[in-house]
């Protein structure tokens, strides 16, 4: 990939984002990587921050990166669920999901990845779709018995995400996964995105929600943490709650080839762009 020039660099970058200078700085550093990026939370639910994402991974795009999509839904999901009078439960922050549920669940997740790859066509970014019923890369086995039809994954098929990238697409996965009988299964959208990220060896895998990050006991954001001292925050309740096992992820994800994980928040601004192009970051770096 040929580095653009400044002045380039001015056409394409939106006017509150960082600056062209920044970006040249860093765009040799994650030249031709892979860069994974989940997404969930009020990003796919409210217009105004969906479309700063969109926008987010196809400039990503035009820089010459490679950008990989792995989209949450749990809002859509509930949403649907309670216009059909259909309740369902949680265990460790997962979704009981029995035989009625996962068929909603699938149609919800293929539906909206339908919706992000024509948002990302609308700026002039090639993309596919990845779910169950098209490419399928998630090989899964069950969680557990209780859970139903929630799913880890055991295999993932690299190969179509290259082929992808390398026709310069952009991939949009669904966390969706088949076991051994074809049977769809609903992934935890983290978990979907950090073995998408080991098997690749990505460079980053952003993790976007509705928090700012990691923070310490007076709530101020911890930038960079490891394992040494997230397990210490751990033990002294710093992090508690659904964020032990999100870190967890973190933690297992950067001790196997992924260079660093993000925890940003996508309610800020061009928060992939200042965290992949400015000094300061928009979130917590977490690596081994």
């Amino acid at each position: 990939m040929s580095l653009l020039k400044e002045e380039e660099l001015i056409d394409i970058l939106p006017k509150d984002g960082p600056t062209a200078r920044e970006v040249k700085k860093y765009l040799k550093k994650y030249n031709d990587e892979f860069i994974v990026i989940k997404c969930g939370g009020s990003v796919l639910i409210e217009p105004n921050l969906y479309e700063i994402f969109i926008q987010d991974v196809a400039i990503l795009k035009k820089l010459g990166f490679r950008p990989i999509v792995v989209h949450g839904g749990g809002k859509r999901i509930n949403k649907k669920l309670n216009e059909l009078n259909t309740k369902s439960n949680f265990i460790n922050g997962l979704r009981v999901t029995d035989k009625n549920i996962i068929s909603i669940v699938e149609n919800v997740l293929i539906d909206f990845n339908k919706e992000i790859v024509e948002s990302l066509k609308d700026k002039n970014c090639k993309a596919q779709r990845i779910t169950s019923k098209e490419k399928n890369i998630i090989k899964v086995e069950p969680e557990s018995y209780e859970l139903g039809f929630v799913g880890t994954p055991t295999k993932i098929n690299s190969s179509i995400v290259k082929e992808i990238t390398e026709h310069d697409e952009v991939a949009v996965i669904a966390p969706l996964g088949l076991d051994d009988k074809n049977q769809t299964y609903n992934i935890n959208a983290d978990t979907a995105a950090g073995s998408i990220a080991k098997e690749l060896k990505a460079r980053r895998l952003l993790i976007i929600s509705d928090v700012e990050g990691v923070l310490d006991k007076n709530n101020e954001l911890i930038t960079e943490i490891n394992s040494i001292k997230a397990k210490e925050m751990i033990d002294k309740k710093i992090i508690s709650g659904g964020m032990i096992p999100k870190i967890n992820n973190c933690l297992d994800v950067a001790g196997n080839g992924v260079k660093g994980v993000v925890i940003i928040d996508g309610r800020k601004n061009h928060s992939i762009l200042f965290e992949l192009f400015s000094d300061k970051g928009s979130g917590t770096l977490i690596r081994e």
